[in-house]
């Protein structure tokens, strides 16, 4: 579902992304670990098709994300670290706009039992976005997802800033899109998570993808000792 080859992006003389090849299959979570500037967003970016690689490509559901960068848009949906949400408008009303956008025509009772999939609790459909916790609106994010019936997921830093109990709700929703199929790849910081969650882990640095691994077959000890034996002391110290 989600596929890059060789896919490079580079700005004058610095290269953000140097030669990634990815492959995130239907079912899959893929966490993406590094630093800042590691590539992360960078990646995310061009499956998104908000910038074009220099180099390589990328694809969505076999489509090249260069080429089809509108069809792409149909079988994908993004949670970014700051979800963006219309303040004034209901956890409904958000839901019907961004569901409506994706050409889906959905009854109060159908918007209702999305948000309640994604974890929103009943008393919060009604209530202004500008009210909601980052937890709350990330749970919108994922209604919306939901809705859209997405085949790929991708999320750019989902859980900073979440407490503990936020951060385990938002990693039960993605399990359950993992048993729907659903293709996700997460960029992220925070390697209890990846652990948790992922079904496949990569460390990235510099631009590249320095390691991976299948999560069950590596332990939160060795992935942390993996990713501070791919940083230098400089880079952890900043």
């Amino acid at each position: 579902m989600i596929i890059t080859d060789n896919l490079t992006k580079k700005y004058g003389a610095h290269t953000a992304l140097d030669h990634l090849n990815l492959n995130v299959n239907a079912g899959e979570i893929y966490c993406l670990l590094g630093a800042n500037g590691a590539g992360k967003t960078t990646t995310i970016n061009l499956l998104l098709g908000f910038i074009e690689p220099t180099s390589g490509s990328a694809f969505i559901n076999q489509l090249n994300v260069k080429d089809d960068a509108k069809a792409t848009k149909r079988f994908l949906a993004y949670i970014p670290e700051n979800l963006m949400l219309y303040p004034n408008l209901t956890a409904v009303e958000n839901l019907d706009y961004f569901s409506g956008i994706a050409g889906k025509t959905l009854s109060k009772s159908d918007l209702k039992a999305f948000l309640e999939e994604a974890g929103l609790q009943a008393e919060a459909f009604q209530n202004r976005i500008a009210t909601f916790s980052k937890g709350m609106r990330q749970k919108v994010g994922i209604a919306i997802a939901l809705a859209k019936e997405a085949k790929v997921l991708l999320l750019d830093e989902p859980t900073s800033g979440l407490d503990p109990k936020a951060s385990n709700e938002f990693g039960l929703l993605l399990q359950q899109l993992r048993s729907k199929g659903v293709a996700t790849l997460m960029a992220t910081h925070d390697l209890f998570r990846a652990k948790e969650v992922g079904s496949h882990i990569g460390i990235m640095k510099d631009g590249q993808l320095k390691q991976q691994f299948v999560a069950e077959d590596i332990s939160l000890s060795e992935l942390e000792q993996a990713y501070l034996n791919t940083m230098d002391y400089k880079e952890l110290a900043s």
